[in-house]
This record gives structure tokens, C-alpha cells and sequence, in this order.
């Protein structure tokens, strides 16, 4: 038998972002909840399914098939449009597979013609440091890809 034990620092972050989406606040948020849904992908475009029950409590994971996965969080709070500042925030571990606990937030707010996607990503816990360098690059990818779902531009999926 043997056994360890060590002491570990636990660490916060903060990421926050916006993106100008040139669409509907409606538009914004169906492609919100696709693309952390069934449309979601991997950066380069690979698929990455999920799965996400869009209601208070619903869960939010990746989907293996014949009952295996991977939780993400639980919708902690949801207001659809018609709501003025539509409204989507998710609690739970995320990527994340060792003892951590994250709050994502995405805010529609209008703007001109359009609306302004702001997420915020608060997290605290025992981090991997590949997932610390890595998490800007991944939300602004997302970010992007909702914005250009939203729009209907080139690299949009319907």
C-alpha cells in the first residue's frame, strides 16, 4: 500500500468578453443555444456533441452515446426573448475534470440594429495551467461562431 497526500493551491479566473453581433437579439440567442447544443464543435470544426436543456435546472454536457458523457453545468438561470436583456447562465464544472466549479454568463444586450454578446467566466479551483492558457482562445472561438451563425455569414451552419 502506499498513500501521499499534498497540499494544493486553489486558483480563481475571470475571463470576460463581448462580441458585436450584426442580428436580431432573437437570431443571437437561438444561435446561442445551438452552438452550445447540437451544433457545438471543437476550434478547427470538428464536432463536439452536446447537449443542452434549455430550462432552469436543465443540464448542459457532452454527449458520448449509450448513457456515457461528460456534465458541463446546470442552467442556474435562462430568460429568452422576449426578455429586453435576454439571459443564459450555466454552473458546473465545464471542461473541467478535477475539483473545480465554474459560472458562465452570456448577456444579450441591443445595440443599433444589433445586439452585444457579453460573456463572463468565473471559475475557482485546482486549474490545469493548459486550460487556464487555454480558455480566452476557446470562448472567443465560440463567441465567434454564434455571431457568425447569427448573421448568416460564410462560416454560419443551419
Amino acid at each position: 500500500m502506499t498513500a501521499t497526500a499534498t497540499r494544493e493551491q486553489v486558483g480563481t479566473l475571470r475571463v470576460e468578453q463581448s462580441i458585436e453581433i450584426h442580428a436580431s437579439i432573437e437570431q443571437a440567442f437561438e444561435s446561442l443555444l445551438a452552438l452550445l447544443g447540437q451544433e457545438s464543435e471543437m476550434p478547427g470544426g470538428e464536432p463536439f456533441p452536446m447537449k443542452l436543456e434549455a430550462w432552469p435546472g436543465g443540464r448542459w454536457f457532452r454527449d458520448l452515446g449509450k448513457n456515457a458523457g461528460h456534465l458541463w453545468g446546470h442552467v442556474q438561470v435562462i430568460k429568452p426573448p422576449p426578455h429586453p436583456k435576454p439571459l443564459l447562465e450555466i454552473c458546473g464544472p465545464l471542461f473541467m475534470s478535477y475539483p473545480a466549479v465554474s459560472h458562465v454568463q452570456y448577456r444579450l444586450l441591443p445595440d443599433g440594429n444589433g445586439c452585444v454578446l457579453k460573456l463572463t467566466h468565473r471559475a475557482m479551483g485546482l486549474f490545469d495551467p493548459e486550460h487556464e492558457k487555454g480558455v480566452v482562445e476557446g470562448w472567443k472561438y465560440e463567441l465567434e461562431k454564434i455571431r457568425d451563425r447569427a448573421e448568416g455569414g460564410p462560416r454560419a451552419k443551419r
